[in-house]
């Protein structure tokens, strides 16, 4: 279970989505910023709760087998760590995309792809495998996606303090940090999904 909330808490980054909130509240009167962040991450429960029940179940009824996916997933995944640790950072990226648009609501950029991230939505799909996991260790995952989203809300409520304490250069080093986590998260999918598709033989650590 622990493995399992770190995974997602790499993969919705609550640190990593403070600079986002930052730059699309930044035209809203400070009394609202609660009801943006509530609305924000209740966007991003229902859209994340969505890839957990029916996730599995629309990649298997296009014919996909989930070991496939788990594999690919892991590339994307390891692709999306490497911009984590290379790159602008989430973050930067999501900030910069939107100035060009010139949207600054609660479902974009923060929503999407901000908190329910392409790399969340991947995760809680591999994470409630219907083939490994029982219907009570997929309620287990919802509970730690939820613990998750908690906390991301706790943070964004909390967004004035935490802005002076840690600023953009602590969000952006705690995300690079967070990617060297995702990228080993990531290996570790491609290792089960080959193991799945019997590919591989890996003895239990």
């Amino acid at each position: 279970m622990l493995r399992e909330f770190v995974t997602l808490l790499v993969v919705v980054d609550p640190i990593g989505t403070l600079p986002v909130f930052y730059f699309a509240t930044r035209h809203v009167p400070d009394k609202l910023h609660w009801r943006f962040a509530l609305r924000a991450v209740l966007i991003a429960t229902v859209v994340l709760a969505f890839f957990l029940i029916f996730g599995q179940i629309v990649i298997e009824a296009i014919g996909l087998r989930l070991g496939s996916f788990q594999i690919a997933g892991g590339i994307v995944l390891f692709l999306f760590a490497m911009t984590m640790i290379f790159g602008e950072g989430k973050s930067a990226r999501e900030i910069e995309e939107a100035e060009r648009d010139h949207l600054s609501g609660a479902v974009f950029p923060l929503a999407i792809p901000s908190i329910a991230s392409p790399g969340a939505m991947l995760a809680i799909v591999i994470l409630t495998d219907n083939h490994r996991n029982t219907i009570s260790d997929q309620i287990m995952t919802g509970a730690l996606l939820l613990a998750v989203l908690l906390v991301t809300l706790a943070l964004l409520l909390a967004a004035k303090p935490l802005k002076r304490l840690i600023g953009n250069t602590g969000a952006n080093v705690v995300s690079r940090v967070m990617g060297i986590i995702l990228a080993t998260v990531a290996v570790d999918s491609v290792l089960s999904g080959l193991q799945a598709l019997g590919v591989l033989s890996l003895t239990a650590s």
